[in-house]
């Protein structure tokens, strides 16, 4: 699959986009269309996918939307189970945008590293590979060496680091953000992680602590993005975490969407 950016002459009425803008006349803004995943049920709510694209059919944000019920009603830990997975389907309508699912992960009691992510939060990871391939990431048997290989530098943000015992299975590899604020004595809020198995950057991960959500926050946040991406796909320079009142809901959404190639995999 390649994807690419193609700049779109629309003709209006007889004239050119391009005419009409050399007038100094006021050029109509793009209709936006969003197309939506089928909901799953989380908490006393749903969680569901919303990709929006202008007319021309490129993909302008990737978004998870949580219903106000999402926020309570949700599964406390017990001595069998830690973390809860909900798998959100892609809209079967909505424009290529190189994410094949999205798993948002409820953790009661957060995860390591302790004293930073140990809060209740989401976990939102936008998956660049489909559900077969996620399964097989095991990090165990004879590929277990090649799956735990570091990435390239250029897959990776400058400021960003590679943990030891970063490595979870069906997910990946964690590279953080060492600058986010949790690392620099505030409290866990929010931060943007990336996800590599075998050297490939295989998914991108927002993460939310739950009392943040209660906040209703409205805040959109730059991204730090990597030189280079190991899967073809529409990649966000910025994100935003909000509530939106009209609809009692709350948005995890990637914005600033760019097209960009892929870069040669790894083999195992």
């Amino acid at each position: 699959m390649t994807i690419v950016n193609v700049a779109r002459l629309r003709r209006l009425g007889g004239v050119s986009v391009v005419a009409l803008a050399m007038a100094g006349t006021a050029l109509p803004a793009l209709a936006e269309r969003i197309s939506w995943g089928d909901p799953v049920a989380v908490g006393d709510g749903q969680a569901r996918v919303a990709v929006s694209e202008q007319t021309d059919g490129i993909p302008s944000s990737v978004a998870v939307v949580l219903s106000a019920g999402v926020l309570e009603g949700l599964p406390t830990e017990t001595p069998d189970q830690h973390e809860w997975e909900y798998l959100l389907p892609m809209p079967e309508d909505s424009p290529i945008t190189g994410y094949q699912h999205i798993g948002l992960n409820w953790n009661p009691h957060g995860h390591i590293p302790e004293g930073i992510y140990s809060v209740p939060h989401f976990d939102l990871h936008f998956y660049l590979i489909d559900e077969a391939e996620r399964q097989a990431i095991t990090f165990q048997g004879p590929d277990r060496e090649a799956r735990l290989a570091p990435p390239e530098n250029t897959l990776v943000p400058a400021g960003y680091m590679i943990p030891p015992d970063s490595a979870v299975e069906r997910m990946g590899v964690h590279g953080i953000d060492t600058d986010s604020e949790e690392f620099h004595g505030q409290p866990f809020t929010r931060t943007f992680v990336y996800g590599y198995d075998a050297g490939r950057l295989i998914f991108l991960e927002p993460m939310v602590a739950l009392d943040y959500l209660r906040s209703r926050p409205v805040d959109t946040l730059p991204v730090k993005t990597p030189a280079a991406y190991s899967l073809p796909g529409y990649y966000p320079g910025r994100y935003r975490v909000v509530y939106a009142p009209a609809t009692d809901e709350y948005r995890v959404e990637l914005l600033d969407l760019r097209p960009f190639p892929a870069t040669p995999a790894k083999t195992l």
